[in-house]
């Protein structure tokens, strides 16, 4: 059976999150449906990672096997067809190598996180960036945010429900920006804990407020607590960018 290797953005907002879901709809769910209506046959699409309900994706990458072979430039054309109106664009179509894993073959994973800092509320950005309307310190988030960089164990920024089988995860980036109303959050790693990202923007916009001062971060990993570090940053503002793969 042939392989497929596809590129996805989508929009979080109107899904439940990537994996299929009994309660709402889901990415996975869309896509799988399309491919039904264009090819007429029933597959397990696989994502490099299970977006949460709201969190979006600039670039993530799915595999799939179909019974025969399609040109990838009809799949891309008859795919986004029948998504529409789906928030949810196939930026690309391969072929792949039968040894290929959207999920397990990924030797990182990158994220982004805007928040929206004016008073005024969002309107191009509305259910794409967390608005705060307080001034925050951008360079004192950055600190604060250097001393997570490295190998750690991150119970402090885990979510109670998280299933994997260690906190120890290693983040290999983890940069603030501020881009005039925007402070972007970029971090980089092999894998990451269930709602780490959006844990750790929380307890980064505590600091950036001025509510806690830049030691606040360092003390919250040391402390291997949950309730030692800050509130979950909402979903909306999450973006999946990116998977990297060895050479293939």
């Amino acid at each position: 059976m042939p392989r497929y290797r596809l590129l996805l953005e989508y929009d979080g907002g109107p899904f439940h999150g990537w994996q299929i879901q009994t309660n709402g709809p889901s990415v996975q769910a869309a896509l799988e449906a399309a491919v039904t209506k264009l090819t007429g046959e029933r597959v397990t699409a696989v994502a490099a990672g299970r977006t949460d309900s709201g969190v979006h994706a600039l670039a993530m990458p799915v595999h799939m096997d179909l019974v025969r072979d399609w040109p990838p430039e009809r799949l891309v054309g008859g795919l986004n067809a029948h998504l529409r109106p789906a928030p949810i664009a196939v930026l690309e179509v391969s072929p792949a190598d039968d040894g290929f894993h959207a999920r397990f073959s990924a030797m990182g994973r990158r994220y982004l996180y805007r928040i929206l800092n004016r008073r005024a509320p969002a309107a191009l950005l509305r259910g794409r960036a967390w608005h705060v309307p307080t001034p925050l310190d951008a360079a004192a988030m950055a600190k604060a945010a250097a001393c997570l960089v490295g190998r750690h164990d991150f119970t402090s920024f885990r979510a109670a429900h998280c299933q994997a089988k260690s906190p120890l995860k290693t983040l290999h980036r983890l940069e603030v920006s501020q881009k005039g109303g925007l402070v972007e959050i970029e971090a980089a790693a092999p894998s990451f804990l269930h709602h780490q990202v959006r844990n750790i923007v929380g307890t980064l916009k505590l600091v950036g407020e001025g509510r806690k001062g830049v030691d606040f971060v360092e003390e919250a990993l040391r402390a291997r607590d949950r309730a030692a570090a800050g509130p979950t940053a909402p979903p909306e503002g999450l973006y999946f960018v990116a998977a990297e793969y060895g050479a293939t």
